[in-house]
Order: structure tokens, then sequence, then C-alpha cells
């Protein structure tokens, strides 16, 4: 028999309200045993004390539910303890739930990979779970719901289902291939007419992956220029906080210093790098190193200078600072501000808004934003095309096989073993 898991599935205590999950063939059993045998009805809050069995100690007043399986979230026998979010309740309940036969501990993950195991998920709608679990910005959180709401599965299931159609065509089309070639080849004409529809179709998305993977992953903008112009204030100034130290002093900032910026509900971190400039210091040396390869890496750059006369990048914005000190106007496209009196900086904060906005499209669907989704559909659009171009019917079908496949492997139908510890390690205790 598969052991019962329990585990705090809120927030560290203390807390307004703990909520203990249970989850296995004992749930119910287990809970029974501290409520005094008697279980409210089937998925509704009920109130009950709860006491040890060891020793019939009140560990608390509590609302219970019981929720038997399939239809949870696990698709087990699941209950749950909603309790006060107090370190020595929360202690209490679990250390008297782990001493009853047959409870223990969950994994990370563990209720979630049974939720798998059981069918109530497939393992795009848990990737998308584990996504929303840590989303921070608007964007974020639409795109896991989507997920996790297995948007990308359907849509992988629908062109696996059309693979199947044309496979079985294809078969078909063998069949005729002797006695009647004609059929057979408007059979294999009507085939490569699809094939080629479908690839357009996956091509286009994969096109937009890199948009995916900039939501779930945020923009990154990397501020460079030379000692002492202001980057570091202007990080501090567009984030603010202090998150960067500021001095006087040329060569403050060594290592690239990272700072998470919501633009408008898109995700974005905000580099400061070291000043550039030559220098003999091996370590600043080093910083500056980084600072370039963060700059050639970065979504955006702001080149700030304090020089009026400074020259327009090739790439990237211009940011004046300091204009509370020369008051020069910026080139059209490109910014003047002060980050020690704040002005300009509201203007650039709203283009940089407008940037994310832009280069996201928050609101529209942007699903391919796993490398193991994005691979799995650029194999499935190499194999339809080469089913496009093969002329043998035999190859053809294999081809086919081989795409079915590679979208079966979207929801874990097939060839997921090797990433199920990967992604189920990312969840904590008690999902």
């Amino acid at each position: 028999m598969q052991d019962t898991i329990a585990a705090l599935a809120s927030g560290r205590p203390p807390s307004a309200i703990a909520v203990i999950r249970l989850s296995g063939p004992q749930a119910f059993s287990a809970l029974a045993a501290l409520v005094g045998g008697k279980l409210p009805p089937a998925r509704r809050l009920s109130l009950r004390r709860l006491r040890c069995p060891a020793h019939g100690d009140l560990l608390d007043e509590a609302l219970v539910a019981v929720f038997p399986g399939p239809r949870t979230a696990s698709g087990e026998d699941l209950a749950e303890l909603h309790l006060h979010g107090g370190p020595a309740v929360v202690s209490g309940v679990l250390a008297a739930l782990l001493a009853l036969p047959g409870v223990r501990l969950a994994e990370p993950g563990e209720f979630t990979r049974r939720a798998f195991a059981n069918g109530r998920l497939d393992l795009a709608q848990v990737e998308g779970l584990a996504d929303l679990v840590v989303a921070e910005t608007a964007s974020q959180r639409e795109q896991a719901l989507a997920l996790s709401g297995g948007a990308l599965s359907r849509l992988a299931e629908s062109w696996r289902g059309r693979c199947i159609d044309i496979l079985a065509e294809a078969e078909a089309a063998l069949d005729f291939a002797e006695d009647e070639a004609d059929v057979a080849d408007r059979l294999n004409e009507a085939a490569r007419t699809e094939l080629l529809a479908l690839v357009a179709e996956l091509r286009a998305l994969l096109v937009d992956s890199a948009r995916a993977a900039r939501i779930r992953n945020g923009l990154t903008i990397a501020v460079s220029g030379p000692p002492n112009v202001g980057k570091s204030s202007i990080v501090n100034v567009l984030a603010m906080i202090d998150a960067a130290i500021v001095t006087p002093i040329a060569g403050t900032t060594r290592d690239p210093i990272e700072v998470p910026l919501n633009l408008g509900g898109v995700a974005a971190t905000l580099i400061d790098t070291a000043g550039l400039r030559e220098t003999d210091d091996p370590i600043e040396a080093e910083g500056i190193r980084r600072a370039r390869a963060r700059a050639a890496m970065a979504d955006l750059v702001l080149h700030v200078s304090d020089m009026p006369d400074a020259p327009l990048p090739e790439l990237g914005w211009l940011i004046l600072n300091k204009q509370d000190v020369h008051n020069a106007p910026a080139p059209i496209g490109h910014f003047a501000i002060s980050a020690s009196t704040g002005a300009g900086i509201a203007e650039l904060r709203a283009n940089l808004t407008q940037w994310a906005r832009d280069n996201t499209r928050p609101g529209e669907p942007a699903l391919l934003a796993h490398a193991r989704h994005r691979a799995a559909f650029a194999e499935a659009a190499e194999a339809l095309q080469e089913a496009a171009d093969h002329g043998d019917p035999l190859l053809r079908t294999e081809s086919l096989r081989l795409a079915a496949r590679a979208f079966g492997r979207i929801a874990g139908r097939v060839d997921v073993e090797d990433v199920l510890d990967r992604i189920f390690s990312r969840f904590c205790i008690g999902k």
C-alpha cells in the first residue's frame, strides 16, 4: 500500500491560518484519529477539536475537510486541516500526524507528482503550475495559468491528432499503391498539402517562442558606461531601492548587480555593471570584461554618460545623466535625466514600460516558454517537413510517427522519465 503523505501547504508560520494537507489511503483515518473518529461530510469544512492520539492533549480547534478520490487535486483521498498559524500549533499537529502508521512527510512536489501519476495533470500542466508558484508579474501569471490550464497540451494533442489522421491516409495510400495508382497519387498530394500547412503553423509558433521565454524569464536591461557617470544611482532610482553602492570612487562596482524590476506587469532584471575604462587592476579588468559580456547578451542597453556631446550608441538608448549640472537636451529617442533630483526618471520609466510591453505583448498567447517544449515542437516540425518531402510512402509514414511521438512528449505520453525528477524538484514541500 502506498504511503500517505502530509505537509504544510501554506506559507511558513507564524500566519493567520496554516493549511496542512494529507493525501493517500490513510488520509481519512489519520484525520479521524485527531478529531476523535467523526469525519465531516465530504467536501465541506467543519469545525473540530484536534487532539494528539497518543496523549489526548488538545492541539487546536480547526476547520477540517475530506475529499474522496479520485476527483481531487492529487487523484487520491485528500484531507485538509485549516489551523491557527502559530509555529507551535503547526509543529504539534504535524508531529501527531507523522506519528501515525503509514503517514510520512511529503517530499518536494510529491502532491503534484501524484496528480500526474494519477492522470489529474499532464506534464505540461505540471510545468505551468510550477511557473505559477514562482510568478512575480501579471504577464508571468497569465502565461502560467494558460499552461497549467492545458492550453499547450490541447494544442499539441490537436496537432498530434492531425498527424495520426494523415498517417492513416498515408497507410491507405500504400494499399492503393499498386492497383490504383491515381488514387494513391491524390491521397499523397492531399497529405503533402496538409503537412506543409502544419509545418507553417509550427514554425510560426517556434518563431514566437522567444517572446514566450522573455515573459517567463524576464527581460534584461544592462546599464553601461564609464565610471562615475551615475549608473548605480540610476539603477537605485529605477528600482526604488538602494541595491547598488554609490560612491565618488571610480571602480566601486566590480561584479554585475542584478535588481528585479516590474515594468507594467512585465518582469525585467536591471543589471548594474562595472564602469568601462582602461585599467591595470586585474580585479576591475575582470569586472569590465563581465560588464561587456552582460551588455552583449542584454535585451536592452542603457548607455549612461554625463557628457552633453556623448556619441549616440549603435544599439540601445543613450541616457544623459546629471541634467541638474549641464541641462543639455537628449537626442530624439534618447533621454536626459538627473538621478539625484529625479528629473526625467518618470519619462524614462514610462518608456521602459512601453518597450517591455512591445517586446512581450502581454495578453497574447505565448506558450512555448520552456526549452523542453521548444525542442519537441522543433523536432515535430522537422519530421513533418521530411514527411512532406518524402516521395516514398513508407518513409513518410515513419516521419509522421516521429512527429506524433514528439507531440506526445509535451503532455508526458512518452519519453519523459528523464525530466520528471528535474521538474518536480522545483516545487516546495506541500505542493
